[in-house]
């Protein structure tokens, strides 16, 4: 079976060099070993010693020199706007305090949709807009990030 040897971060290699892609949501792209089959039939082996946070764009690189795609699947998610940037810093407290992931992109914050959270966050005065997309949370602050992961040695 191939294994990933190394991952690409997403920008750092030429997408259309993949030879095939597997989609993932954000939970599935936080692991330390699985055996993935890709779209076009690849299947391979992730094998780290630690947790690994894949991101939307990123490619794996297979012993065999080949390179899979990560797509981040679509899922429900709701982009919350703030009036201010004392009022962003106050959401993403509140956020934080309640335990949940959350993606910032640009000026806006990204979290899996959840009407509870929605309605507090409408009462603090943020824009709650929903949408399918990626979603690449944040990795917390002891959390392994997938591209410390280059040129791992499986060995034998």
């Amino acid at each position: 079976m191939k294994r990933v040897s190394a991952i690409k971060a997403a920008g750092d290699w030429a997408a259309t060099s993949a030879t095939d892609r597997v989609v993932l949501d954000a939970g599935d792209r936080q692991r330390r070993r699985i055996v993935l089959t890709a779209e076009k039939g690849t299947t391979f082996l992730l094998d780290f010693e630690k947790p690994v946070s894949l991101r939307d764009g990123d490619g794996l690189l297979l012993d065999d020199g080949s390179i899979v795609a990560v797509v981040g699947e679509k899922e429900p998610l709701v982009e919350i706007g703030a009036q201010s940037k004392r009022d962003a810093v106050r959401l993403a407290w509140h956020l934080g305090n309640r335990h949940t992931d959350v993606q910032i992109v640009g000026d806006k914050i990204r979290i899996r949709r959840d009407h509870v959270l929605e309605d507090m966050l409408k009462g603090l005065g943020a824009s709650v807009t929903p949408l399918d997309a990626a979603f690449d949370p944040e990795a917390g602050a002891h959390a392994s990030h997938g591209h410390e992961h280059h040129g791992h040695d499986h060995g034998g």
